[in-house]
This record gives C-alpha cells, structure tokens and sequence, in this order.
C-alpha cells in the first residue's frame, strides 16, 4: 500500500474543517444520518448541501461516503434540493471529471456518483436543456473512456471505484429517453474501453457486472438492431482473445478475465429476465463472443 505523504494529511485536515459550514460538525452530520437526514430548514439544508460538495474529495471515508454522498443522495431522491441547487451542484462537479490526474484519488469517482444522482434526477424531473444534458453525457463518457486509476477498496480509505461510479452515470443517462442513438453510441463506445482496459489489471470488485448495467438499458431503449449488437460484441470479443499460437501474459489474461467478467452477468441478466425480444436481439452477439474465448 502506498504511504501518503505528510503535506497530504496536512491538507486533507484543512478539508475537514473548509467542508463544513459555520455550526456544523461531524457530531451534528452524524444526527442528521440517525434521523435519515430529515431537516426541515430548508436554509440550513441548502447551505449544508453545497457546502458537502467540498467533502466528496476528502479521504476521510465517513465524512466522504457516509455523510457528504449519503446527504446529497437522500436529499435528491426525496426533492428536497430546488432545481438551481441541483444545477450549482453538477457545475461545481463536472469539471472533477477531467481534472489533472488526482493520486488521492477520491475527487473524480465520487463526483461521478452524485452526478448518477443528478442524472437521475433531470430523467424524471427534467432540470437540464438538450445541451446541458448533451455536456454531462460527454463528460461522463470521457471519463469512463480514459480512466487508469484502477483502485478499488482501502480497508482505511473506502473506496476509489472509478470504473463503477462512471458506468453508474452513465447508466442513468442511458435511461433517460431524451437521448438519441448518436448519444447512446458514446455511452457503448465509452463502456466498450473499459471492459477490456488498456491496463494489465484483473477485475475484482464488481466492476463487469457495473459496466453491464448500461448497456443493457441501452438495449432497452431499441434503437440498435441485432446486427449492430453482434457486431459490438464481436469487437469486445476480438479485444480479449489471445492470440493464437502465443503465449499467456499478464496482459492477455487480465483482458480474457476482464471481458467474461462483463460478458457473463449480460448472459445471464438476458436468460434470466422476461424481455424475450431483448434476449432475441442481444444473445446472438453475447453467445458468439463468449464461445471465441478460451
């Protein structure tokens, strides 16, 4: 495990504090938690909203994940953030998504979980125009596509859980039926790169069944036909083979196990599920691509 250097506690200190407005604490987090963050100052609800934007980057696991997200999520899904908060709040996380490599590492995975939140929000209350909408797409199938920070689960730390944050986004933006086909393409386009990575990295946290998620609601969506599913999981399938004749490596294991970690969990939420027609457009494609892998 990597040592982290002083100036980084130091720093991640001052965050603790800066996080927080004036007459908060961790105390005073911890009984909204208890109560499931009923509050019915809507002031003080609103200023502690933006003011917990700052703590989805602290490596303080429970001030990040517990508190900071666990508030910004009930308090979305229960409408009791106004339009305008929600707004300020995806502006202020956007830019996370493509900022300068982070070794702490929490900034980028946890703005792409709120804005699962807000995505999920502007689909059934519609808070963002077309081209607003269209910039939160293309920032979170730029973040999927080129993502190389791998880690996972800190026992310490919690998690840095990049890959299935991004697909958790753009999950929420595949349901959304204000997006075209073009714009679903990013989404498959964006998912298609991480679940055969360019690193030599073994999955091991879930990550294929995450990235499954979207597309599958893409697929439900059925704007693409069963030869355009062949096609794109004949691809995914071409990326992970080895090579015949040619020795195993790291590489080459890690993209075998990586693509029937995502190719398996589609199988079975196709055999398993009641869309007959889905299973009928998309089983030719995921059956194909999974017998051309040893």
């Amino acid at each position: 495990m990597k040592t982290i250097p002083l100036v980084l506690i130091l720093l991640w200190g001052a965050a603790h504090a800066a996080c927080l407005p004036d007459g908060e604490s961790r105390d005073s987090l911890r009984a909204l938690k208890a109560v499931n963050w009923q509050l019915d100052d809507a002031a003080r609800r609103t200023a502690l909203a933006q003011a917990m934007v700052d703590c989805l980057a602290d490596a303080d696991a429970e001030l990040r994940d517990d508190l900071a997200f666990g508030a910004l999520q009930q308090w979305m899904r229960a409408g009791q953030l106004d339009a305008d908060g929600v707004r300020r709040i995806a502006q202020r996380l956007l830019p996370q998504l493509s900022a300068s490599p982070d070794p702490v590492g929490f900034a980028a995975p946890f703005a792409a979980l709120t804005l699962a939140e807000v995505a999920r929000l502007d689909r059934l209350k519609p808070i963002f125009s077309p081209n607003e909408r269209d910039a939160l797409l293309g920032a979170a199938a730029d973040y999927l596509r080129n993502l190389r920070d791998y880690r996972g689960f800190d026992p310490r730390q919690g998690w840095r859980h990049g890959v299935a944050h991004g697909a958790d986004l753009l999950m929420q933006l595949a349901l959304n039926p204000a997006l075209d086909k073009f714009q679903l393409d990013r989404i498959l386009d964006a998912v298609a790169h991480q679940v055969v990575p360019a690193a030599e990295h073994f999955y091991i946290y879930g990550e294929g069944d995450r990235l499954a998620r979207p597309v599958l609601f893409v697929a439900r969506r059925g704007l693409h036909s069963t030869d355009e599913w062949t096609a794109w999981f004949t691809a995914l399938a071409n990326a992970a083979k080895p090579v015949e004749g040619q020795a195993p490596t790291q590489a080459s294991l890690a993209r075998l196990h990586d693509a029937k970690a995502f190719l398996w969990p589609v199988y079975a939420a196709l055999q398993e599920g009641q869309d007959g027609a889905l299973r009928a457009k998309l089983m030719p494609g995921v059956t194909a691509a999974l017998r051309a892998l040893p």
